[in-house]
């Protein structure tokens, strides 16, 4: 019996052996058939998801009503991005987010978003060259506006960003703030400046000759920031087709005790002879290492033909409060003023979490 078990120990340990030798040998097989095995990547689950509640009457509607919204400060979303480094600086990049609505658990802003509306693009990157990107991406006009305002990418709360797409509010920008089939190429920073360039094209049928065109640059010395953006769109999916070009610039500076900002932004839909000057103030001011307060400002005054009563004033204040540096919570008021209509005023609650 004992040698028994002393050969079933020596056959168990032969059995092992040979598996570790053909698992090396696989291994070593493998790194010499492929020349890039020793390249180095990595993918990363992200998000933000984030709740509203508010009580809302805007200037253009006879009654207030209160609703809860996902997002708030900053839309909801989740996304994936990974990197694979090729060596000499340079390395594969690509990103996929998706909108989503935790009030009612639905994909998207609003039922006609695709599944990756937010960002979806594969692109390289180099630290000599630059970056470049192939498919849907933000645009860098919308970047922009995020940087030159306290409120950030806020569709509820941003006096600028609500003039600019909301149509509740008139919003003056055609288009979205995403463009789909689109190229964009981030230059390197140089003493500070940075240029970016997109170019997308149609993909309705029949109008594949309707393109965008975007141009950015953007200057960061030490405190100040300076944001300017020119952009053209062709909209193929509105009738009539209609072309505007819109124009931006802003600038923020920190000092010790409160940040700054500023822009000016116009439209030209040519199409229809209408256009629009934006002025926009701002300040974030910290109250506490955990806390700040947010306001700001936004006139916009509309020209063309039968345009009357389009002068609107809105005006929103905050208070922000982190949990963490990824939780925070907070309170708005926003009021809202279009010509001779009476005034509105939104009040409203809301939490965010990133992950």
């Amino acid at each position: 019996m004992l040698a028994s078990k002393r050969l079933k120990s020596r056959s168990v340990l032969a059995m092992s052996c040979l598996a570790a030798a053909s698992l090396v040998l696989c291994n070593g097989s493998a790194k010499a058939a492929s020349p890039l095995a020793d390249s180095s990547s990595s993918v990363q689950l992200y998000g933000l998801i984030g709740v509203y509640v508010d009580q809302s009457k805007l200037s253009t509607t006879p009654h207030g009503m209160v609703q809860q919204g996902g997002g708030g400060l900053t839309t909801s979303y989740w996304g994936m991005r990974g990197r694979e480094d090729l060596g000499n600086g340079t390395a594969v990049i690509f990103a996929l987010e998706s909108f989503f609505r935790p009030n009612t658990g639905q994909m998207g802003r609003n039922p006609s978003d695709g599944f990756f509306a937010r960002n979806a693009y594969v692109g390289l990157s180099s630290v000599a060259y630059g970056t470049l990107k192939v498919g849907q991406q933000t645009t860098g006009t919308y970047l922009h506006q995020i940087l030159l305002n306290p409120f950030g990418p806020s569709v509820v709360f941003s006096p600028l960003i609500v003039q600019s797409y909301m149509a509740a509010y008139n919003g003056t920008a055609i288009g979205d703030t995403v463009w789909s089939n689109t190229i964009g190429y981030t230059s390197p920073s140089f003493a500070g400046l940075t240029g970016n360039v997109q170019y997308g094209v149609s993909d309705v049928t029949g109008h594949q000759g309707r393109d965008n065109l975007g141009l950015h640059l953007t200057y960061k010395n030490g405190p100040l920031l300076v944001a300017l953006s020119a952009q053209r769109v062709r909209a193929a999916a509105i009738a009539p087709a209609q072309q505007q070009y819109l124009y931006l610039g802003g600038a923020t500076y920190q000092t010790r005790f409160a940040k700054f900002y500023g822009a000016l932004q116009t439209t030209n839909t040519t199409t229809l002879g209408i256009g629009s000057h934006t002025y926009e103030l701002g300040v974030s001011v910290p109250v506490s290492p955990r806390a700040s307060v947010l306001a700001e400002w936004a006139l916009t005054k509309q020209s063309g033909p039968r345009q009357k009563n389009t002068v609107r004033d809105t005006t929103s204040i905050a208070y922000d409060y982190f949990f963490s540096k990824r939780t925070d919570v907070y309170a708005a008021y926003s009021y809202d003023k279009l010509a001779s209509n009476p005034s509105g005023s939104t009040y409203g609650i809301g939490m965010r979490h990133r992950f």
